[in-house]
């Protein structure tokens, strides 16, 4: 978001928000009402536009691109819980599922659901309850498959050890969505958002990348040097040459053949910073400066040690639900997972609102924002079904990216989800991303982490940090949140009630950081006395309601799509269902005649609309 614009807290895994590209088309000749952010600065495109295909396309591969990072991040950190830490072809298999079933994801919410230009993928406030399962006593990984001498891949013994800890995940995930989906299509999200405020998200949010540190440390560990050169190459170009813009060569019809400056350090970061590093340690492994030998030190950033998966992966591969066997459901599993889904509902809450303000769209609405909601827990309920091992949620980070770009169009999105679902059938593709060294992810993790901790804490922004009852309430959630995790984990027999249900529940939940600090700070913050103004709601809500960029009616960007809303429009008694819009009648013409509203507006000067991608029309 651009200097000045108010930030929600939970939009900043980006690294950097400010800047765009310096040739987008033309916008001199827009329309009077064209949307305008809060900086003065016109959209190249709004939410109803339509961009030429060409753009849509190459907008659509860089939000791919910004959400590689936390896509490919999550089946490699659960890929240690479910003992695939030496099955590259498994792991490569992992990461096609959850490319494919983002890309189906995404194309629901921005046609379905809320539909604004947000991108979904898998969401870390599932991993830490996921890992919470995978490291209770019943699932401990047997130690041979510790060692990659003594794993046999293709045995079906192995199988059996990863696959049911995948259909464990699998089935908690899905009963788990079922609760998102009810909250969010009976309107109940209003209801748990009025109770909810910064003192509550801080520490939920921070805990997700503190818990993670063990595992940015393992993969770090294996060869510091080069987990420190990505961790500096990321900050170097996401923190210190995010200003310094890249010639490129461009091709327009009015300047022909010419070079345009594009801010390619601020966009990407994360994939130069891997990139380079992934280069380095290749040149370090085929000159042989990495040691040959397994047990000696930095073995492990050779590039050589998935070197057949490429090979044995296929060119196509079609992830379908069930490929891992009939899932089974834990109550200690969907408790768990429960706490993940009520904080990615929470922050999905607020990235609406985001993504609004930067796409030039009216804060959403009720139904919408229900509507949304109840789309990622059906999300959920496909991803749990193919067996990603994780959920989905709204990218924060892609959020950041329209207003790097200036174009907030839905449409873009939509080549984004086509693209996503083309990469998960690409099996290639996802066996690429498995040689990626150790330690590079670990570098990776180190800056990663440890902004999802920082967007947590920038919450506080809202409440009175000068207020002794705020200081007590979101330290005593934080340290608790790590206190109690830690000593459970080293004392697993210590809960012990007699019922065994019971016990795995209480595991699970008590080695979950971010329940046991979102827990303190929900109850702290709503029974020990403070003023509104002083918790910090007035200024969270304000944030959330900000309607200064709007510019375009409620209607066109948030009724559903071909044309159902006007064929609805007639039933009074549609108004109480909580995610459908109210039934209006179309506005009139000119000529008296009916409009549709729901048609884009096509801004004056620009080329025409791509109506139809891949068959998705909007």
């Amino acid at each position: 978001m651009g200097p000045g614009k108010e930030s929600n807290g939970l939009d900043s895994y980006v690294f950097a928000l400010e800047g765009r590209f310096s040739d987008l088309p033309d916008t001199k000749n827009r329309e009077p009402n064209a949307s305008v952010d809060e900086d003065g600065n016109k959209l190249a495109y709004c939410v109803t536009d339509a961009p030429p295909w060409y753009l849509c396309i190459i907008l659509g591969i860089q939000h791919c691109l910004t959400a590689f990072g936390g896509i490919i991040a999550i089946p490699l950190i659960l890929s240690q819980g479910l003992c695939l830490q030496h099955d590259g072809l498994t792991q490569s298999h992992l990461i096609s599922t959850i490319f494919f079933v983002s890309g189906i994801c995404t194309l629901l919410q921005v046609t379905f659901g809320i539909r604004l230009p947000i991108l979904q993928g898998g969401t870390f406030t599932l991993l830490a309850p996921s890992m919470a399962v995978l490291s209770m006593p019943e699932w401990t990984c047997p130690a041979w498959t510790q060692n990659a001498s003594l794993v046999n891949t293709s045995s079906t013994e192995f199988t059996e050890v990863w696959q049911s800890r995948m259909r464990a995940l699998q089935g908690s995930i899905m009963v788990g969505s079922l609760f998102q989906m009810f909250v969010g299509f009976s309107g109940l999200i209003g209801l748990f958002m009025r109770f909810i405020g910064p003192l509550t998200i801080a520490p939920t949010i921070s805990l997700i990348g503190l818990s993670l540190f063990d595992s940015a440390g393992t993969s770090a560990g294996n060869h510091w040097g080069i987990a420190a050169m990505t961790t500096a190459l990321i900050i170097l170009f996401s923190q210190y040459l995010r200003h310094i813009s890249v010639p490129f060569p461009t091709y327009s019809k009015d300047k022909k053949l010419h070079t345009s400056r594009v801010y390619m350090f601020q966009i990407l970061p994360v994939l130069l910073g891997i990139t380079f590093s992934w280069l380095i340690c290749y040149i370090l492994t085929i000159y042989n400066v990495l040691p040959a030998e397994p047990d000696q030190y930095g073995y492990l950033a050779r590039t050589d040690l998935k070197g057949g998966v490429i090979d044995q992966a296929p060119w196509f591969s079609f992830p379908y639900p069930g490929q891992w066997g009939k899932p089974s459901v834990s109550l200690a599993g969907v408790v768990g997972i429960l706490a993940g889904v009520t904080s990615s509902m929470i922050e999905s809450v607020g990235d609406y609102h985001a993504c609004a303000r930067l796409s030039g769209a009216p804060p959403p609405p009720k139904h919408a924002i229900n509507r949304g909601i109840g789309i990622e827990g059906l999300g959920c309920l496909l991803a749990g079904a193919w067996g990603t091992g994780n959920g989905t949620t709204s990218y924060s980070e892609n959020v950041g990216a329209l207003g790097i770009t200036k174009v907030g169009s839905r449409m873009v999105i939509v080549a984004s989800g086509v693209l996503m679902v083309i990469m998960g059938v690409f099996g290639k593709a996802g066996a690429i991303f498995t040689t990626i060294p150790s330690p590079v992810i670990g570098g990776m993790f180190m800056v990663m982490f440890g902004v999802i901790a920082a967007a947590g804490v920038s919450n506080l922004q809202y409440a009175d940090m000068n207020s002794s009852r705020n200081i007590f309430i979101f330290g005593f959630s934080m340290f608790s949140g790590l206190v109690i995790p830690n000593w459970v984990i080293k004392n697993p027999g210590a809960i012990a009630t007699g019922v065994v249900e019971l016990d795995q529940v209480l595991q699970v939940l008590l080695t979950t950081s971010m329940f046991v600090g979102g827990f303190f700070g929900f109850i702290l913050d709503n029974t020990i006395p403070g003023s509104k103004d002083e918790r910090g709601i007035l200024a969270w809500n304000k944030a959330h309601e900000d309607d200064s960029s709007n510019t375009l009616e409620s209607g066109e960007v948030y009724n559903l799509p071909f044309g159902i809303s006007s064929h609805l429009s007639s039933s009074a008694w549609l108004r109480y269902i909580p995610f459908c819009p109210p039934g209006v009648p179309r506005p009139l013409d000119g000529s008296g005649a009916e409009t549709n509203s729901l048609e884009p507006k096509q801004p004056l000067g620009h080329p025409e609309p791509a109506q139809i991608i891949m068959g998705v029309a909007l």
